[in-house]
């Protein structure tokens, strides 16, 4: 059976009226399990059965060497491994003992999504082990709800405290993006938006609720190809005020999508300033319909607000450093308190994916078409995520279709191919540069308003065109430095590419006077050269 779609949001469309199960899908990997109690079967891939009535099975295998965990779809009607599956109807994978045609083995079979993740081996026990086992299991659940609600408790008052001071502030010049927060108050409160920006205490620790929210739909701000966007209220009562929040709907056939997006904002590690503010995900059935709701930003896509505005020397170096700084901790390795996390990339990286915030920073959102670069993906599965983003914004490698796949920094190099056009397109409507256009998107008239991928492979790939920066661009000391990081970033060879976090640090270097910019360097595989910047005074 082909395992592909779970990372490009391309799964199979439901059946309205029966419903393909989603179970883990991995061949024998050796575990650690010892065959009591519940185990893990620790497989990283998810898969969308082919056929309606396939349910999900997992089978461990015991040896003298090491002990095996295969899970899999399989059609009930037909004998695997030389037997019949039993019990197939239930929601939990019960382990039994079998002999198949290769001997004993255990396996366990159920009907519920992703159950054969989790594997229960049972006993028959006495009925004063029942008891000690329900005592045993209890008593620390009591203990774990106590820490829970005093540390819900403290973590209200420490944030609220805090971001009452953040109020009382009043700094005397606003300063630039200057990379991740260290470990101190910023990561303690969870690097939170501020209050203008985002919803409140309320929302943010509503991210586990298994009853609807009280939301309220207000008005279409956005539509994408696979959701619609209203801006909404979140009431707690009736007696407290509402907050706004955003509300991403899918339909149910786009169910895919919504998963993928939701499993990406689901990971803690992803916590980031310029990362769009996740609270919960829902599933409404009434509606048939799945929400993803997030915090509300009322200036709108990045996009959108070039069209409207002009902005400033200082206004580029915010927007420019803060979309870096979000593309860095999208793909690092590592937060920012240093505790190892998942790369993820975007690969729709675009001005209409990224929000602007009201002290004009950004934050990128849209994760419908993101992938997580964990570990255990091979070539296989990354060849199975196919060719996706928008045309205009793709890079000359995934336009061609020959990403190396045996490397994932070659995908973190198509986002910041992106990237690069979203700075141009930032950079052209800056008034430090002289005469500004009407805002363009990249490549403007050239291609149509929707270019498709062969037109787009004939500006990218046979004219090596890229979207003009003219020369009066690079009479401003500042934006020619930002001028010399986008060709760095739109290079046709992606290892000669900057890294995110590269671009990240050259903005961070920006300083007011421009005596100094960057003495960074990028990931020594790609750039063993130093990645700094150097602008002389007559340009």
């Amino acid at each position: 059976m082909s395992i592909q779609g779970k990372f490009n949001g391309m799964y199979p469309l439901y059946n309205p009226i029966r419903i393909r199960q989603l179970c883990k899908f991995c061949d024998v990997e050796a575990s650690d399990c010892k065959g009591t109690g519940t185990c893990e079967s620790n497989c990283s891939i998810t898969s969308i059965c082919a056929h309606a009535e396939e349910i999900c099975v997992a089978i461990w295998r015991k040896s003298e060497d090491n002990n095996t965990i295969e899970t899999l779809c399989h059609n009930p009607s037909e004998p695997l491994y030389g037997i019949m599956v039993e019990n197939y109807n239930n929601t939990k994978c019960e382990i039994k003992k079998r002999m198949s045609n290769r001997g004993p083995f255990h396996i366990c079979s159920c009907n519920a999504e992703e159950c054969n993740d989790i594997l229960m081996f049972t006993l028959h026990p006495t009925n004063n082990q029942v008891v000690l086992v329900i005592l045993v299991s209890l008593l620390p659940l009591l203990v774990l709800a106590v820490l829970v609600i005093a540390s819900f408790y403290w973590y209200r008052m420490y944030r609220r405290r805090k971001l009452d001071e953040w109020e009382t502030k009043k700094p005397s010049k606003r300063k630039g993006p200057k990379g991740p927060l260290d470990c101190s108050d910023a990561c303690a409160i969870m690097m939170d938006d501020d209050r203008s920006d985002s919803s409140s205490t309320h929302a943010n620790n509503l991210n586990h609720n298994t009853e609807p929210l009280p939301i309220e739909l207000d008005l279409q701000v956005g539509k994408g190809r696979f959701a619609e966007v209203y801006k909404a209220k979140l009431r707690q009562s009736p007696s407290e005020q509402f907050e706004t929040v955003a509300v991403k709907i899918f339909p149910y056939e786009e169910y895919a999508s919504w998963k993928n997006e939701k499993d990406i904002f689901s990971d803690i590690d992803l916590k980031h300033e310029n990362i769009l503010h996740f609270l919960t995900a829902e599933e409404r059935k009434v509606e048939k319909q799945y929400w993803l709701i997030t915090a509300y930003h009322p200036r709108g896509n990045l996009q959108e607000y070039l069209t409207r505005h002009l902005i400033s020397w200082e206004d580029l170096r915010l927007l420019g450093g803060s979309l870096a700084w979000g593309v860095a901790h999208l793909h690092s390795d590592h937060t920012p308190c240093g505790r190892p996390k998942v790369p993820i990339v975007h690969r729709d990286l675009k001005s209409t994916n990224i929000l602007v915030k009201n002290d004009l920073t950004c934050c990128l959102c849209d994760f419908g078409l993101g992938l997580r670069l964990d570990n255990s993906l091979t070539v296989d599965d990354l060849a199975n995520s196919g060719q996706v983003g928008t045309a205009r914004y793709m890079a000359p490698e995934v336009l061609e279709s020959r990403i190396n796949l045996e490397n994932i920094e070659s995908f973190k190099q198509t986002d910041v191919y992106s990237m690069a056009l979203v700075l141009w397109e930032i950079t052209s409507r800056c008034n430090a540069i002289g005469e500004v256009k009407d805002y363009e998107p990249p490549f403007g008239s050239k291609v149509r308003e929707h270019p498709c991928v062969e037109s787009m492979k004939d500006n990218v790939l046979r004219d090596r065109g890229r979207p003009e920066i003219p020369s009066s661009w690079m009479k401003h000391q500042g934006v020619a430095a930002v001028c010399t990081t986008i060709n760095e970033c739109w290079d046709h060879d992606p290892e000669a590419r900057l890294t995110a976090q590269c671009v990240a640090e050259r903005f961070n270097e920006m300083d007011d006077d421009l005596d100094k910019l960057s003495t960074c360097s990028s990931s020594e595989e790609k750039i063993p050269e130093d990645c700094s910047v150097s602008v002389s005074d007559d340009k």
